[in-house]
């Protein structure tokens, strides 16, 4: 599942007794084993028996809410919601009092383009880790009482959220920049939607979309990989193969490049999102744009952005810049908030930021700092065998290597001033980017006024 999120932070090491840590020697960094079931099910593992805990962590590839029908949006987020609400016998109080009593953690979660879960437990309760979570996905009950809950807490997040910019301002951009495609639906649904998602509706999507050929599995802690092989066939052999009618979605570029859109709202702060093509995982630049983008707007105090928009003028608290990466689109966005006068300027001042990176470049002391910082970062982030199996499932699903944290870093070291420039130089356009204002006056610069929020209501 892959949101908004700082470009690093799926690819943080580990420094837990089964890791490497990535030296100047060059070493592996995490010993990962793959493990084939019986049944042909895949697995990565990285094992630790120095602690008896065991965490896994799977998806089903490509199926996101860019599979749901447009009047059912939400369905993959109520799906979510619910799987673990009652399975085969269980109901939902006995569902969830089984995992509390034996202290088990199993939850579901679904974007846009997978839908994925996680479990952890600890050893000794492993048999019936495992047995839980194989009834919740072969025999979730979705009853009525916790169907019509989770509903209603959706619903209430909704309208709670149609009064935060922020918020209106990210749906705002799903909209303009993904206009016609999947991507543009609300997958956290609507007001109208959700009421109209039934037991079945769930149950149809999981049965038909959830199957072996989209799962991917990674797994770390107290376990060995023939128990791994073991787990697998055991959780996931009732599976369908394959899709009967497998559904695809279509990749898509930013859409109203050179569109300033306002919607109106009365708050005190407006937000600001400035949007721009993004680049892809294969792209052989991409390490550039890790080290350009901290640099830029990902570093935070220590960013360009921060400096030059906060530190200098005033305009904000915080602005930061990030990659919005999905299967089918990649986006850069620059985000903050400012009081409805400076909004033009704040913009404005982005803009020179960026026009001045693209001219000038980086300085040499920038650039070691930004790959300093992002090398030194790395083995403080996963402090856990739940961290390590997330990180390997994030592999798995960017169809990645095994061996890939070991590239990242041997990449990151060789970038240079000059491909730090050409990236800026080629994502940074002048000509192509998307700004959303969301706020109680409409700016000088707005190209475009929106009255009605889109896959909301």
């Amino acid at each position: 599942m892959r949101y908004l999120v700082p470009v690093l932070c799926l690819f943080l090491f580990i420094s837990l007794p089964f890791a490497v840590i990535a030296q100047d020697n060059g070493a592996q960094i995490l010993d990962v084993q793959e493990v084939v079931s019986d049944g042909g099910i895949t697995a990565w593992l990285v094992e630790d028996h120095t602690v008896p805990v065991i965490s896994m962590h799977f998806a089903f590839k490509g199926a996101g809410s860019a599979l749901e029908p447009d009047e059912k949006q939400g369905l993959v987020q109520l799906l979510s919601n619910t799987m673990d609400e009652g399975a085969a016998d269980l109901d939902s109080q006995t569902f969830q009092k089984t995992l509390a009593d034996n202290s088990i953690s199993l939850s579901f979660s679904g974007g846009r383009d997978n839908f994925g879960g996680s479990l952890k437990t600890l050893t000794k309760n492993k048999d019936l880790a495992f047995d839980l979570l194989s009834k919740a996905l072969i025999e979730p009950r979705f009853d009525n009482e916790p169907l019509d809950r989770m509903k209603q807490s959706n619903l209430s997040r909704i309208k709670t959220s149609l009064t935060d910019p922020d918020w209106i301002a990210a749906r705002l951009q799903n909209d303009l920049a993904f206009e016609g495609h999947p991507y543009a639906r609300n997958s956290g649904g609507t007001l109208s939607s959700l009421p109209k998602i039934t037991a079945e509706d769930l149950r149809s999507f999981a049965k038909k979309e959830f199957t072996k050929d989209r799962l991917i599995v990674s797994v770390a802690g107290d376990i060995s990989p023939e128990q791994v092989k073991s787990m697998l066939d055991e959780i996931f052999s009732d599976l369908p193969e394959k899709p009967e009618k497998p559904s695809e979605t279509n990749d898509i570029a930013l859409k109203n490049g050179n569109e300033i859109a306002y919607f109106g709202l009365d708050v005190p702060q407006s937000a600001v999102r400035i949007i721009y093509e993004g680049i892809q995982r294969d792209d052989p630049d991409y390490y550039a744009f890790q080290v350009m983008n901290q640099i830029f707007g990902a570093g935070g105090f220590g960013s360009r952005l921060m400096e030059e928009v906060r530190e200098k003028k005033g305009l904000t608290y915080g602005i930061y810049s990030s990659l919005q990466r999905l299967n089918h689109a990649q986006l850069i966005v620059i985000g903050a908030s400012t009081q409805t006068k400076t909004v033009d300027e704040l913009v404005s001042t982005v803009d020179q930021t960026i026009q001045n990176m693209k001219q000038n470049g980086v300085t040499e002391q920038e650039l070691e700092d930004a790959k300093s910082y992002i090398l030194g970062s790395l083995p403080l982030g996963l402090t856990s065998t739940g961290a390590i199996s997330a990180t390997l499932l994030s592999l798995q699903e960017e169809d990645l290597p095994k061996d890939y944290l070991d590239q990242l870093r041997d990449k990151i070291r060789n970038i240079t001033r000059e491909d730090v420039s050409q990236i800026a130089q080629r994502l940074l356009t002048d000509d192509d980017r998307l700004v959303i204002i969301v706020g109680e006056e409409k700016p000088a610069s707005a190209t475009r006024e929106i009255t009605e929020l889109p896959n909301a209501l």
